[in-house]
């Protein structure tokens, strides 16, 4: 193999990255699969001595990583805003993403999941997940429903809610059923599965609550 292949398919491999990268629906993987891109592409530049294709990939790369920082500034890139579940807010949102919330939770009645409280997660004033489930004693919240929208499905938003909600007086997630996906996605999430097959998440521990 010639060094003027493997040159070569250094070259390939850097925009077949960042072509990819334009596929991905969550904006972090976007951005981390697209520097990775860049990054190759930039160094095929500089062995071919393109100097204005590499300071382009260059400037992708510096882009990129001052976007991952401010993805990753969770508290500054997110707001959450309880309200009803009647709400037009949150009826848009389930008839929008109504196909995709159905992959995740099959069987519920999306026009009107049980419970009582709804909390809208935005981005910069786009909606980016919601959580809907009935209040319970001490805290306890009945989560029917745990969605964030495809753009946003890097798990920052479940991180960024579940430290928010005890501000809103929720101590404790229950939930039972979903898709395997959705169970994944809750043990990734740190919660705990019981005998019963209930999966529990504690948000405010009792040292906390007595503070």
């Amino acid at each position: 193999m010639t060094s003027r292949i493997i040159i070569e398919g250094i070259g390939y491999l850097g925009s077949i990255l960042i072509l990819g990268s334009m596929l991905m629906t969550s904006v972090q993987k976007l951005r981390i699969i697209n520097t990775v891109g860049s990054v190759i592409f930039a160094s095929y530049a500089l062995l071919i001595h393109s100097i204005p294709t590499a300071i382009i990939n260059i400037g992708l790369v510096l882009i990129n990583l001052w976007q991952l920082k401010k993805l990753n500034d969770i508290r500054k890139q997110y707001d959450l805003v309880e309200t009803g579940e009647q709400e037009k807010s949150v009826a848009y949102f389930l008839q929008y993403y109504k196909d995709n919330i159905l992959e995740y939770f099959p069987g519920l009645s999306y026009e009107m999941p049980a419970g009582d409280t709804a909390f809208l997660v935005y981005c910069q004033a786009v909606p980016a997940g919601l959580l809907i489930g009935s209040r319970g004693a001490d805290g306890d919240l009945e989560v029917a429903l745990d969605y964030a929208t495809p753009v946003y499905r890097d798990c920052s938003v479940g991180k960024y809610l579940y430290a928010e909600l005890p501000r809103h007086g929720i101590r404790r997630l229950l939930f039972r059923g979903g898709s395997d996906k959705h169970r994944q996605y809750m043990e990734k999430m740190g919660f705990e599965r019981t005998e019963k097959g209930t999966y529990i998440k504690e948000l405010m521990p009792a040292a906390a609550e007595k503070e």
